[in-house]
């Protein structure tokens, strides 16, 4: 499965409920907006094993991540990987 975060903004139970569904075999990317969690809330999403922030999104908004960043590109081949999208 793969789950794509895109707002700024998310209910924290919300948040958790739906991180703590994420298995060892999924992908969670975040972009657009979304970008913003990984800075706000980096401990929700440190111990996703497959998490990928978007770097246009990311530069966008002059942010940095530890996280994995991935390009377009990239991005395009994660979507074939990961399926089907749950997007948030």
């Amino acid at each position: 499965m793969l789950y794509t975060f895109s707002k700024a903004q998310y209910d924290l139970h919300q948040l958790q409920s739906i991180l703590s569904q994420v298995q060892p075999e999924d992908a969670v990317v975040l972009w657009q907006d979304g970008v913003l969690q990984a800075v706000k809330y980096p401990e929700f999403f440190a111990t996703i094993t497959n998490l990928f922030i978007l770097e246009n999104d990311l530069q966008a908004r002059g942010l940095k991540t530890d996280f994995k960043v991935i390009s377009l590109s990239e991005f395009v081949m994660v979507s074939e990987r990961y399926y089907p999208q749950f997007a948030l």
